[in-house]
């Protein structure tokens, strides 16, 4: 995801201060280290030139992958959210909010975007909302419908997870890989080394 992958360089780079060098050159800069496979090889391919700013690039990485089709795609799956039959309340609004991220430019508001899911809901959680705020939901500012919303998700995930416990009490337990619990940290590491060295030759 390029978003993703722009956020977390934006995180990395964000502790990088040179005195004469403006934040968005020293991006520019570090920006092809921090790419691997397809992305390295698309930007080796780019014509000499043909990036000039900090803004072309980003522009250009994002149409490169996330095209304007698949923008339009996830707007389209935002706009037509439905809960699904026998889906939760909890799923509904993880499956809502999943989308969501997959679309940070989605450009929806956030009255909107609690409009969307209101009115996506089955008509007993609709109710439970209403009657959540003793009276029309919507008619709640949009801080207040989120925190209810998430509130009122995290009581029946809750209650959820005591069912899953108490049903698999007696299951056996699954076998556990830690080393997946180190790509993360994996990956921080190698990207702020690679950024790392190329500072010190920037600084030399």
């Amino acid at each position: 995801d390029p978003h993703n992958h722009l956020r977390f360089f934006n995180k990395v780079t964000s502790t990088f201060r040179h005195p004469e060098v403006p934040n968005t050159t020293i991006n520019l800069l570090l920006f092809p280290f921090s790419l691997e496979g397809e992305a390295r090889i698309w930007i080796d391919k780019e014509p000499p030139r043909s990036i000039l700013t900090w803004e072309d690039l980003v522009s250009k990485f994002i149409n490169q992958f996330f095209p304007p089709s698949k923008t339009t795609y996830l707007r389209n799956e935002i706009t037509n959210f439905l809960q699904k039959p026998n889906e939760t309340f909890n799923e509904a609004w993880e499956r809502f909010k999943d989308l969501l991220r997959q679309c940070p430019h989605h450009g929806f508001s956030e009255l909107h975007q609690l409009d969307t899911f209101y009115n996506a809901l089955n008509p007993n959680d609709q109710d439970a909302l209403d009657s959540a705020v003793g009276g029309n939901f919507l008619d709640k500012i949009p801080r207040e419908c989120l925190s209810i919303i998430e509130s009122k998700s995290q009581v029946r995930y809750s209650r959820s997870r005591v069912i899953d416990v108490r049903e698999n009490a007696n299951a056996p337990l699954p076998s556990f890989s830690p080393s997946n619990s180190f790509d993360l940290q994996q990956i921080d590491a190698s990207l702020e080394d690679k950024l790392d060295i190329r500072m010190n030759r920037f600084e030399k």
